[in-house]
Formats: structure tokens, sequence, C-alpha cells
């Protein structure tokens, strides 16, 4: 199948999981990805289960679609090299320190007189023009600025990260949607562009969509933080043999909801009779919910809801999802064969095109594609 990005080549000097996972994107969309590693390569080619040295899982989940070229840019010669691979690119990103980016002759001013069409983008911690600029930033430490932490104490008492790496993964998405919409200017003006994608400052906004709130008005009208996502109760419900979840949103649905579960009173109660009374007594509705569901089976609630119209599902382990058979059905996993490692099972594109879901091609071994990049063979 043909790609959309088929025909654009990004140079990526990005490490660990933000920047891999944006160009991971662009190389599923079709993109050359030219992933520049040090001689050491990547840390997480050492992160986490591995049956061939420099091929873990971690590096796995975010390097496929892409060829790796290994340059020791503390040489001379090979920060040549580089700049002679991103003269001939359409994209270049890296996750460099702002303070480090002469040294490795990498500064945008001198790549984009030499490439005027180039969109150079950094990916930072923080944005350059504030007081945090040029410090160092990892998931965890993003997480504790951004809010996330701060949500988890307001829900459990207690300060705590998502347990999932969601500064990483939210900013790599919106870096590949501010690379693309470049490429998209670019398309229109004939020019390229500086990108700066700041973690801080995207996940301070992916926290502040429901979570400004009150604050969103001058004078305030209400505090910081949307009531419902906060609930303590809101997770998912005890049955007699499990759990499930249910999302009743509507009028209609709650009041569905309270007739089938036989609580009539509920449903002519004025605190649950519209989203703006719901929402103000969230915990009472759904502590009333939780003690409601805890009478019957998984299987009575999820029939009884699929019934009434109401969303509902089975809770998923991360096992089961593998399993899962939606996602099979779809096509949604591939198995990808290597001589070395055997069989691997690799999430695909999420994505389609025209009906075709993006094929996933093996993550590369370092320096794998060194040879004919340099040589200026095409991918």
């Amino acid at each position: 199948m043909t790609l959309p990005l088929k025909g654009i080549r990004v140079i990526d000097l990005t490490t660990v999981a933000m920047g891999p996972l944006a160009s991971q994107w662009l190389g599923d969309f079709g993109a050359d990805v030219i992933k520049i590693e040090a001689p050491g390569g990547d840390s997480t080619r050492g992160t986490g289960p591995s049956i061939e040295p420099g091929m873990a899982a971690m590096f796995l989940s975010a390097n496929r679609n892409k060829r790796s070229v290994v340059l020791d840019l503390m040489r001379e010669e090979d920060r040549g090299a580089l700049a002679e691979l991103i003269d001939g690119a359409d994209v270049f990103m890296h996750n460099v320190r702002p303070q480090k980016l002469a040294k490795l002759g990498i500064e945008p001013a001198r790549l984009m007189k030499r490439n005027p069409q180039l969109i150079y983008a950094g990916l930072h911690g923080f944005g350059e023009a504030g007081p945090y600029g040029g410090r160092p930033a990892y998931d965890d430490i993003i997480q504790g600025l951004s809010g996330c932490a701060d949500l988890m104490r307001r829900q459990t008492g207690e300060p705590l990260y998502f347990p999932t790496i969601t500064a990483d993964k939210t900013t790599g998405l919106i870096a590949a949607m501010a690379i693309l919409a470049a490429l998209t200017g670019r398309a229109a003006s004939g020019r390229g562009s500086i990108v700066e994608v700041p973690m801080f400052e995207c996940m301070a906004g992916f926290n502040l969509v429901e979570h400004l709130y009150g604050r969103h008005f001058a004078p305030p009208q209400g505090d910081t933080g949307y009531p419902r996502v906060l609930s303590r109760h809101r997770r998912p419900y005890r049955t007699r043999d499990g759990h499930i979840c249910m999302m009743p949103y509507t009028d209609t649905q709650w009041r569905a909801f309270f007739e089938a579960a036989g609580a009539p009173d509920a449903a002519a109660d004025p605190r649950f009779a519209t989203i703006s009374m719901r929402t103000t007594h969230i915990d009472a509705l759904y502590a009333l919910a939780a003690e409601l569901l805890e009478g019957q089976d998984s299987a009575y609630w999820l029939e009884a809801c699929e019934r009434i119209g109401v969303p509902a599902s089975p809770v998923l382990s991360l096992d089961e999802l593998i399993d899962d058979p939606h996602l099979n059905a779809v096509g949604f996993f591939a198995t990808l064969h290597d001589p070395v490692l055997g069989n691997i099972r690799m999430p695909g594109v999420p994505i389609l095109f025209d009906g075709e879901r993006p094929p996933v091609h093996m993550p590369p071994r370092l320096g794998e594609h060194s040879r004919e990049i340099l040589k200026g063979e095409p991918g």
C-alpha cells in the first residue's frame, strides 16, 4: 500500500520514549525514519526482557518501521555525516537539551540556513523561554509538575504517578501531530519551520482540559478539578462475582439504569435528574450505583445494560487484551518472524488508510542500516 508520508525522510536523533514514539508514528504513516544512535545505542535497547542483546522489549515497542545508523557525534567526521543527512531530509527531530546544540552543530539557525525547507523539531522538557528551560526531564518529573500526581492525591489521598508513561506517550503523539502540521504548512508556503514541543506545557494543557474547571473564569466560579472524574467512587464497579465498567451518562440512561436496578426512588431523586445536579452530587450517585451493582453477577449487569442502552463492559487484564476477540478480528496484532528472535508479537498501527492497516516492520538492530544510508541508498 502507498502510505501518506511515503517520500518523507525523517532524521531522528531522539532517545528513550517520547521522541522515539513520535517518530514511530511518522514511520507507521510511511515516512523513511532514520534513527541516529550513539555507538552504545538507545538506552531502551537494554530495558526489559530480551533474547538478543540490544533488542529488549522497551526498544521493540517504540522503534518499529525505522532504520538505524550509528554516529559518534563526539567525532567531527560523524557530525559532518549527520549534517549531510539532515541536508537531504524533510524533518530533523531531537531531544537534546538546548545548551548542547551548538557543540553538536545542530542548532536550528545553522541547519535551517543549509536546508530552508527543513522541519526542525526540538522535543524538550520545558519551553526554552521560561525559567525551567534547559532542565532535564523524564516522565516522572513531568507527571509531578503537570498535575498528574496531584490528581491521584485528590482521588486516593496520596500523590502517585499514573502507572503508565503518560507524559512520554501523550507528548509523543502531540509531537507527531505538530510535525505533520508543519509539513502541511510547508506544502503551502514552500518554507520549513522550527517546531518546539515541550513536555511540561503539553501535559499541563492535557490535564487542564477538564480540570481547569471553575478557574476558567475570573473571578473563579469554582475550584480546579472536575468532580466526576475525581470522585473516589469512580472505578470499576464490584459485582457479586467480579467487576464491570458501566457509564450511564445522559438523563435517559440514568433513569433506565435505576429502573432496571429496581430503584425507582433514585430515578425520581432531584439530585440525579440532570447532568448539572449529578455532577454536584457525584459521590452520592456513584456510591448508590456501586451498592446496587453488588447485588447481581457481572453477566446479569452486562446483559441488562446492553438491553437498556447503557454503555458497559467487562474489565480486561493486560494479558486478556492479547486474546481479545475484537482486537484479533480487526487484525490489530502483528506477528513478525526474525531468524534470531523468533516470533515477535507487536501491537499494530491502529489507523486504517482506505481500509488497510499499515504494515509493521521489525525494529532495527543497532547500526543495521549505517552502510546503505551513509552511501546514499534509498530506504
